[in-house]
């Protein structure tokens, strides 16, 4: 069986971004591991084994761009409203909460912010079938 293990961001300013994760998403330095041209951070908390992949290029030849195919990354959480405050006070400029409906039923309630590379992540309360 295939477990996920992680999911790997491109990032431009390292330390600005393991900031940004560590507020946004209370993911803590699991490990960190220079090498000569780049870096690769780890990032996780205890809610779950799966881990974030930062990965620095130390001399970048161009920026990183996102294509046209890049979706986002999903987290839940039990209260969306005190975390929806707890961003806009860090002025981190999450969207406006939305509630999304299939066939009269609740399917999910949700916001987005976007990280220092614009990369987006969609908080979702943990109802239904995010629990």
């Amino acid at each position: 069986m295939v477990k996920l293990i992680h999911s790997m961001l491109r990032v431009s300013d390292l330390e600005r971004s393991i900031l940004f994760y560590q507020q946004a998403l209370e993911l803590n330095l699991a490990d960190r591991f220079p090498f000569k041209d780049f870096t690769l951070v780890y990032l996780k908390n205890k809610e779950s084994a799966f881990e974030l992949e930062l990965t620095f290029n130390h001399s970048p030849s161009e920026e990183p761009v996102h294509g046209n195919q890049y979706g986002h990354l999903a987290v839940s959480v039990a209260d969306i409203d005190s975390v929806h405050q707890k961003l806009t006070n860090l002025n981190l400029q999450p969207s406006k909460i939305k509630c999304l409906q299939w066939e009269e039923q609740l399917l999910a309630t949700f916001f987005f912010i976007s990280d220092p590379d614009g990369y987006k992540i969609e908080f979702i309360e943990r109802k239904g079938r995010y629990i």
